[in-house]
This record gives structure tokens, C-alpha cells and sequence, in this order.
């Protein structure tokens, strides 16, 4: 059965479990498959919607290094996965402008990526920086970036901009119901034993299985999962297996 309704919350003190959807029903099940992902934190620039896709990019991947050739191009961020992307685009792109909101990385990102950043004469480090401004037609052309210290700006023939700043998941309607890290990301299997500040959260006399959380028969996958590697092709085979999961929890007396 499918239902084109979103979910307010879930009602998980007893089994089966409810849940709630926006016009205030509810369905009883036995098991749940979160799916729910998280939603990219993204800077508050004009026009980013407008070149999404088009020159502004959440993800520095093979394709995305193709898409832009020797240009020069932008990563903000100030994290590991920024540091990882502007490593990496450095590669195949001229010059790569990290531009951090912070005044350091070294609060924020691995010494060994610090190091590599720094010994990479293709890679220009812009601390206590923001982008001001995005334009272009079809495609993003320029970029404006200001200092917020000294008030310096600079305008940029960019066309490519990496944005580095994480993902905050969408579990709100699950607080209260299953563990989490803190940054709100589900924990699942193992990951439980060391859920810092927590007491214990599985009561089963059973381990949990891979992928089910601190509430029997309910699965997270994809990206609202912790440690998730942030993935297509992660989460659907996530997915996939959670399901053969879920054929064994219903088999359960």
C-alpha cells in the first residue's frame, strides 16, 4: 500500500508501533524502515537555488571534477569533507579557492589534511570568508566573496562552487524513540555501544542487527543513518538489506 501522506511523528511506547501522518492517522506496524535522509546546510547566498546543479555542487566526485575541467574553482567549508574535496579537485582543476568562515581549520579539520592543504601549491586558503554573491545566466559565471574582518572583497570569473558544510539530518519527529549521535543522526547496530552520554538503549536479549536501532524492528538507511558514507549506491543497498532484515524480525516469535 502506498500513502502519499508525510509523517508527524512516531508513536513507539508499545508494539506494534504507530505512526502518525499529517491528517492525524495513524498506521500500526510491527517494523519501520527510516529513510528520511538529511538535508544539505547550505550558506545564505542569493540565487543558490538558481545554480544548483549549475555550478553549485554538494558532492566532489569524479563527475563533478569532469564537469570542470581545468577551471578554477571554489570549495567552502572548513571540515574533512571540505578538506577531502579541495584535495582532491585540486588534482585536475588550475587552482582551488577554499574559502572558511572560521579563522583556523585546526579546530574543524585533521591534521594530516591541514598538512596536505598546506603543502598544495594549488590550493589558496581564504580564512574568515564568505560568498556575497552568485551570478550568471544558465550557468554560474562570477563569484563575489567578502572577509567579514576586514571587509575586503573580491570578484571571481568562478564557475564551479563546492558546498562543504554538512548535513543535518531530519529525525525531529523521532525524538524520543531511537538513539542518536549529537548531531542528530540515527545509531544503529553496533554503533550503540558506544552512544556517548546514554545509558544503555538495547533491551533486547538479542543483538541488535545491522542497521536496526535502539528500537526493536525499526531499521535507519541512507544518509539520516550515522556513520553512513553518504552514497547513492550506499543507501539503496542499505536499503535492500534492511528489508531482508525486516522478513527476519516478522519471523520473530
Amino acid at each position: 500500500m502506498i500513502v502519499a501522506h508525510s509523517v508527524e511523528k512516531l508513536d513507539c511506547d508499545r508494539r506494534p508501533y504507530k505512526v502518525i501522518l499529517d491528517d492525524g492517522s495513524a498506521l500500526a506496524t510491527r517494523s519501520v524502515v527510516i529513510s528520511s535522509g538529511a538535508q544539505y546546510n547550505k550558506p545564505h547566498i542569493a540565487n543558490l537555488a538558481k545554480f544548483e546543479g549549475r555550478g553549485v555542487y554538494y558532492g566532489a566526485t569524479f563527475m563533478e571534477s569532469q564537469l570542470c575541467g581545468e577551471d578554477d574553482v571554489i570549495v567552502i567549508g572548513g571540515g574533512n569533507s571540505a578538506g577531502q574535496a579541495a584535495v582532491y579537485m585540486s588534482q585536475a582543476s588550475r587552482k582551488v579557492y577554499m574559502l572558511v568562515r572560521s579563522g583556523n581549520l585546526s579546530t574543524t579539520m585533521s591534521r594530516y589534511l591541514i598538512q596536505r592543504i598546506e603543502e598544495n601549491p594549488s590550493i589558496e586558503v581564504h580564512y574568515d570568508t564568505h560568498i556575497t554573491a552568485m551570478d550568471g545566466e544558465d550557468h554560474l559565471e562570477r563569484v563575489t566573496w567578502q572577509n567579514k574582518k576586514t571587509g575586503e572583497t573580491s570578484v571571481r570569473p568562478i564557475r564551479h562552487v563546492f558546498i562543504m558544510t554538512g548535513a543535518s539530518p531530519r529525525t525531529d519527529w523521532l525524538k524520543g524513540c531511537v538513539a542518536m549521535d549529537d548531531k542528530g543522526f540515527i545509531l544503529t547496530g553496533r554503533d550503540m555501544d558506544v552512544a556517548s552520554g546514554q545509558t544503555k538503549v538495547w533491551q533486547l536479549s538479542r543483538p541488535p542487527y545491522m542497521l536496526e536501532t535502539s528500537l526493536p524492528g525499526v531499521f535507519a538507511v541512507g544518509d539520516v543513518r550515522a556513520g553512513n558514507v553518504k552514497r547513492v549506491a550506499s543507501a539503496v543497498g542499505e536499503g535492500s538489506i534492511a528489508i531482508h532484515l525486516v522478513h527476519r524480525v516478522l519471523a520473530e516469535p
